[in-house]
């Protein structure tokens, strides 16, 4: 029995210890604790970093720095150009035909009327002699018509004198023999029949006059027509010549043959463009300016060139209206001298006025703004280390300044190189 309880006792002792050893591993609490500590760290991460921006390094030396100033700012800008004649005349081929022969080169100097080149065109020559039958053909048949309504004229006024003749004799017998009818000298018979040929004679004369009238206005409107046709036809003739002189390609104005795309043996078409005339009495000066400007660049703005240390006044004669690449074309002439060695290609630097001066805050002009559309700009620190990005508005440019409207102040330096290498960093820091 003894030993039976304490078998007993010992067994709950086992249980009792067994009972109180703990579970190991995570409990689902633990899970609560883990995502409430994950939250904490996250806000305190958010609470470090929320306010740093991003930093590039760079060193001070690779950049340029500019100074913003308070200063005259000139509304201007600076465009290239080239020298152009002051007129180009277009040659265009009146006739088609083959190059017989080229008498001019180009480069020469020519007069209006010279001929430049001779062509030759077979079927040309055909219409000629095609033109040419056709007119002698109308030529007989208005010669043959004339002379047949002459001889119908002739003819017609014949018959009117003989009938009229008739008319009276016949007229003069039947006076006669009504008087001696009225006296009973002849008998009714006799005067019936004088009445009768005098009847007759009075209804033929009208039918000749009738006849006669009709011919003489069926040859005053016929002969007029074919007249008409003729003259017509001798114009058409006179057109074909002319088309034949056409083969003579002639100056049109006096100047410089400037090209010549012709070559003996070469067909050319009726129409195509074979070269032109520069018209050397003056010159203009053809320029392309950035589409920027498009709106404030108008007709009659002045502008200037510099030669040798001397200042040739332009006028803006013409802007042309299309677009190309981003950029337009304009044509200047001068208002007074011109430089003395003036040719046609060279280029000039034209300084183009757009408006009056004015004091401004002046930013100097950099590849910045390629990056930025001057929207923007790092300016440098008092310290010199580190510059922040700020917004800013900028308004007019000319060839050296942008006009800043916000965001600068004169004395402040600026980070004017290129931003590319930057990236989205809102800090430089210089090194």
């Amino acid at each position: 029995m003894i030993s039976l309880f304490r078998e007993m006792k010992i067994k709950k002792r086992i249980k009792m210890d067994i009972q109180l050893e703990k579970k190991k591993g995570l409990r689902p609490k633990h899970y609560g604790y883990i995502a409430l500590g994950i939250l904490l760290l996250f806000v305190g991460y958010q609470l470090i970093f929320a306010t740093s921006v991003s930093t590039f390094r760079t060193e001070k030396d690779k950049l340029s720095i500019a100074d913003v100033s308070q200063g005259k700012f000139d509304d201007y800008i600076t465009i290239n150009g080239n020298v152009a004649p002051i007129a180009t005349i277009y040659m265009d081929a009146y006739e088609g035909g083959r190059v017989e022969e080229k008498l001019i080169e180009e480069g020469a100097m020519v007069k209006k009327g010279d001929i430049i080149l001779k062509l030759d065109n077979i079927n040309l020559y055909e219409q000629i002699l095609q033109s040419e039958s056709g007119l002698a053909l109308k030529q007989n048949d208005l010669r043959q018509t004339r002379l047949t309504f002459d001889s119908r004229q002739v003819e017609g006024r014949r018959s009117l004198a003989t009938a009229s003749t008739e008319l009276q004799r016949l007229k003069r017998n039947f006076e006669q023999n009504k008087a001696l009818f009225e006296e009973e000298l002849i008998s009714a018979e006799a005067y019936q029949l004088s009445k009768e040929n005098y009847e007759l004679s009075q209804k033929q004369y009208e039918i000749v006059k009738v006849q006669t009238e009709n011919d003489n206005k069926l040859r005053e409107t016929s002969l007029p027509v074919l007249e008409t046709d003729l003259n017509r036809m001798q114009k058409t003739l006179g057109m074909v010549y002319q088309r034949l002189d056409h083969l003579n390609v002639r100056a049109p104005a006096d100047g410089q043959l400037g090209f010549l795309d012709a070559e003996i043996g070469q067909n050319i078409t009726q129409g195509q463009r074979i070269g032109q005339i520069n018209v050397l009495t003056d010159y203009k000066i053809e320029a392309s300016i950035d589409e920027h400007y498009i709106d404030r660049v108008q007709r009659d703005l002045v502008a200037t060139i510099e030669r040798s240390g001397t200042e040739y006044p332009l006028r803006l004669r013409k802007v042309y209206p299309e677009v190309r690449n981003g950029k337009f074309k304009v044509d200047l002439v001068f208002t007074a001298d011109k430089p003395e060695t003036i040719r046609t290609g060279q280029s000039y630097n034209i300084k183009l006025q757009l408006g009056e001066s004015s004091e401004a805050l002046l930013l100097p002009k950099g590849s910045f703004f390629q990056s930025t559309g001057g929207q923007w700009i790092f300016v440098v620190g008092p310290n010199g280390d580190e510059a922040i990005r700020r917004n800013i508005r900028i308004g007019k440019q000319n060839s050296r300044y942008y006009e800043v409207l916000e965001g600068l102040q004169a004395g402040e330096q600026v980070i004017t190189s290129n931003y590319d290498t930057f990236g989205e960093a809102e800090r430089i820091v210089l090194k």
